[in-house]
């Protein structure tokens, strides 16, 4: 058998893998062999596109195709490989008008029979029997269709409800994070009401208070108030930790020690009876450093108790800045008997004395380096003669700018007070 009859014979059978062709006679066949065109493609070769025209039945003789989607695009999709003695496109010489769905593309070189439908119309003529072939080819197609339909509506119905309870939990999630906002929103309302709008203004002296949260709400405190007989009760406070619950202690910790600063006769008093009632009541490890003091007006005399909070600092009347002397004390609310830190001393006139919490000392730049110590004291030295108001403004001023848009770690609070 010569080489052109082998491959007569192999495309024969090929042909009777087709449903269309399968029971035509052998003889019919090889004359049908003959009329076929043959494609021949380089690697990369565009068959057809999707959307063109379907005019012709393409059988593979040599190679493989690639059948894609939105081919060369980023968005390219690889649906098939046909191989050799497959076929594409019968319904392409079945049904009239019809479109590719699918573009195809050679893998490597390849070898196509190829069938346009007007051969297939002269071959219907001479064989009617392949209508029954053509009807069982489009029911399988249309079984096949319905199949697949299905399977496709019940996976984007899957998907649909997949994304219905995903948009709903994130709805639930949204309504939970608004009501969240805003009782956050009422917590920082009420925490900053707590703080003193208008601050006592004695002769002789006058007092300032600022406080940045880190946070919505913070754990940061002051008040200056009267406490009649010419004295004017100072407090500033730092409770551990931030955000409601530390705002919640914040306001316990002031209303107790507003309470007891009325009733005991000094400063250490006052926070030892705060202390004995924050350990019988508190059940978390929540504590707060404080720093409360009161300031004689008639006679200049600041008598203080300090627990586990920053020391002041004080600019005299020659502009010097220190630190004033200090003892180790214990805070509030972790030990029910504390050691405090106690100390009184004259607030000479010209003088300014400011209480701090560690979020000023704490706050770092974008470099991470912190503000420090020294630089309050370097900030202090120019505001002698300032009011204890604007001495705070000035030294928050210099503080955010230091802190040049670096993430804030902690509260910041100061209280000043001017001896005018």
């Amino acid at each position: 058998m010569n080489e052109s009859l082998k491959a007569t014979n192999l495309s024969a059978s090929l042909l009777t893998r087709i449903p269309l062709f399968s029971r035509l006679p052998v003889e019919e066949l090889k004359l049908l062999l003959n009329a076929l065109d043959r494609v021949s493609l380089k690697p990369g070769d565009i068959l057809f596109r999707e959307g063109e025209a379907a005019e012709h039945l393409y059988i593979v003789a040599r190679g493989q195709l690639e059948i894609n989607m939105a081919s060369g695009t980023e968005n390219e999709l690889i649906l098939n490989i046909i191989n050799e003695g497959e076929y594409i496109g019968e319904m392409g010489i079945i049904m009239p008008g019809g479109r590719r769905t699918a573009g195809a593309r050679a893998r490597g070189d390849v070898l196509l029979l190829s069938m346009s439908r007007t051969q297939f119309q002269d071959l219907l003529h001479r064989h009617p029997e392949l209508a029954n072939a053509m009807v069982s080819v489009l029911s399988e197609r249309l079984d096949n269709t319905n199949v697949q339909t299905f399977r496709d509506l019940t996976e984007k119905n899957r998907q649909l409800q997949t994304a219905y309870d995903e948009l709903k939990a994130a709805q639930e999630q949204l309504i939970e994070k608004e009501r969240l906002e805003k009782e956050l929103q009422v917590a920082a309302e009420i925490q900053m009401s707590i703080l003193p709008d208008v601050l006592p203004a004695p002769v002789g002296f006058d007092f300032g208070g600022r406080i940045l949260p880190a946070r919505q709400v913070g754990g940061d405190f002051y008040d200056v108030f009267d406490l009649g007989e010419d004295k004017i009760g100072i407090l500033i406070g730092d409770v551990a930790d931030k955000g409601v619950p530390s705002a919640i202690f914040m306001a316990r910790a002031h209303a107790l020690i507003i309470a007891e600063a009325d009733r005991s006769t000094s400063p250490g008093e006052v926070l030892k009876m705060v202390n004995m009632h924050i350990t019988r009541l508190e059940k978390s490890t929540q504590f707060v450093t404080a720093l409360f003091g009161i300031l004689d007006v008639k006679t200049g005399r600041f008598s203080y108790a300090r627990a586990g909070h920053e020391p002041p600092l004080l600019v005299g009347a020659q502009g010097e800045v220190h630190r004033l002397p200090h003892e180790p004390g214990m805070a509030l609310g972790l030990w029910e008997d504390i050691a405090l830190d106690e100390n009184s001393f004259q607030l000479a006139k010209g003088s300014l004395l400011v209480l701090f919490t560690d979020g000023m000392t704490d706050c770092r730049n974008p470099a991470g380096e912190p503000f420090g110590l020294e630089r309050i004291k370097q900030t202090m030295k120019g505001l002698r003669s300032h009011s204890a108001q604007t001495a705070c403004d000035h030294l928050l001023e210099t503080l955010t700018n230091y802190q040049n848009g670096a993430k804030q770690d902690d509260d910041v609070t100061l209280v000043a007070v001017h001896a005018n």
